[in-house]
């Protein structure tokens, strides 16, 4: 895999972009997780939101492969469930405010790390990518991307695609729709949304307030293109202009689309209403692949997995990373996770299991599956941009703000002049 030289497009979070790492699955281990002042030098804790579905699996292949290596330490679970890992995040802000950090921590590529730059909560890993000889391993481009000041804060596992439409082919091929379906443009999708919608299915289906975030992120990219949809986050696109209007009236039509039951939902659950034919599309990372192939499907006969539709050519970015945090009790399990993390085998156990695809260059495609492949791929050749939804294109503090004002609009709350105010209102905080 090659990291697309057009980097031009990388959104501001590009300049920060220290990759992090989605985090853990299910309860606490029962030697409990470091706490404050201390642990055990034998054990790491891995502080993370991975609790379901491929994320779980993907972390369960992660330490598989940590205790392979490091037979000696053990690993304590430290995750926190919840979507898009919004508890997770609240809880670990505690915890570093309070000088009780976990022994190392998840958090999205790019600007989501940048409010823990700033508070000191972590410290620079330069020397691991020296020790692990991660400047070989990773692109150029890639190192560029994670190195702010000359440092880099964080090791990433892995690389995910945000604007991927999924769609079940049998509802499609029942409504006269083709089933590996092919859009230039969101208004030639509509025509078959309304299609779909007038036939008594459901045509798009979302879930809870991060996944609407993260339609709206495709739909602005998709009627903005990626110069002036990065502009939304480096300030050179202005947010209160006709053009974002326009996708503004293209999310609200979107959404007008989606299923009743979707604030009570996480991402799992609307793709499976997908797998399951109880909706026709879903547009969601591409973790979500993991979820069709352990049900059976297979792409190109029971579901696709294209651009969402206008983004084609564009690889929207976001990816998985650990850092070390400042004051961690157990700096040698923090290393010793990190060079699991880092290395080659960690790496493709981990992505097999979620769907991703390896951040290093020396990865096999053959061990990847099909729609693996074609990522692989897209991110050598597209031209890529930064993810709002998943903390690569803008702070914590702006996204939270981001989220609140498209739940005002997506509840009935707000109407789209107020929706594309408070947008513009978010995006100008820092």
């Amino acid at each position: 895999m090659r990291v697309n030289r057009r980097t031009s497009t990388m959104v501001a979070g590009a300049a920060i972009a220290a990759l992090t790492l989605g985090a853990c699955s299910g309860s606490s281990n029962g030697g409990g997780g470091s706490s404050g002042g201390g642990g055990s030098n034998d054990e790491v804790e891995v502080f993370t939101w991975w609790a379901a579905g491929s994320e779980k699996a993907g972390l369960d292949a992660l330490v598989g492969a940590f205790e392979e290596q490091h037979p000696d330490i053990e690993f304590v679970n430290g995750a926190v469930a919840g979507g898009a890992g919004s508890a997770a995040k609240d809880l670990l802000q505690s915890r570093l405010q309070a000088s009780d950090p976990p022994d190392t921590f998840q958090a999205h590529a790019g600007m989501e790390l940048l409010d823990y730059i700033n508070a000191a909560q972590i410290e620079d890993v330069s020397a691991l990518y020296d020790e692990f000889d991660l400047r070989e391993a990773f692109p150029s481009d890639l190192i560029d991307l994670l190195t702010r000041d000359g440092q880099i804060y964080s090791i990433p596992s892995n690389v995910h695609r945000a604007n991927v439409m999924w769609s079940n082919s049998a509802v499609l091929e029942e409504n006269g729709i083709d089933p590996n379906p092919s859009y230039a443009s969101l208004d030639e999708w509509f025509e078959d949304l309304d299609a779909l919608q007038d036939a008594g299915v459901t045509p798009l289906s979302v879930a809870t307030a991060w996944t609407q975030v993260h339609l709206l992120e495709t739909i602005l990219l998709a009627d903005l293109g990626p110069d002036a949809y990065t502009g939304l986050w480096n300030g050179s696109t202005d947010w209160e202009g006709a053009d974002v209007t326009a996708a503004l009236e293209d999310f609200e039509r979107a959404m007008s689309y989606t299923n009743d039951d979707r604030d009570g939902l996480d991402w799992p659950e609307a793709t499976q209403m997908v797998i399951d034919g109880n909706a026709a599309f879903n547009v969601m990372g591409d973790w979500a692949v993991a979820a069709f192939e352990e049900q059976g499907q297979e792409l190109g006969t029971d579901f696709a997995a294209v651009p969402v539709p206008g983004t084609d050519g564009v690889f929207d970015f976001l990816a998985d990373s650990f850092t070390l945090p400042t004051g961690a009790p157990n700096p040698e399990g923090s290393r010793a996770w990190l060079e699991t993390v880092a290395s080659l085998e960690g790496q493709t156990a981990f992505s097999v299991a979620k769907g991703s695809i390896p951040a290093r260059v020396d990865a096999d495609p053959a061990d990847f599956s099909e729609y693996q492949q074609t990522a692989m791929e897209s991110y050598g050749q597209d031209t890529i941009v930064s993810s709002l939804a998943h903390g690569a294109a803008v702070p914590v503090s702006q996204l939270n703000a981001i989220t609140d004002a498209t739940s005002r609009f997506t509840s009935g709350a707000a109407d789209l002049s107020t929706f594309q105010s408070e947008l513009a209102a978010a995006t100008a905080t820092s």
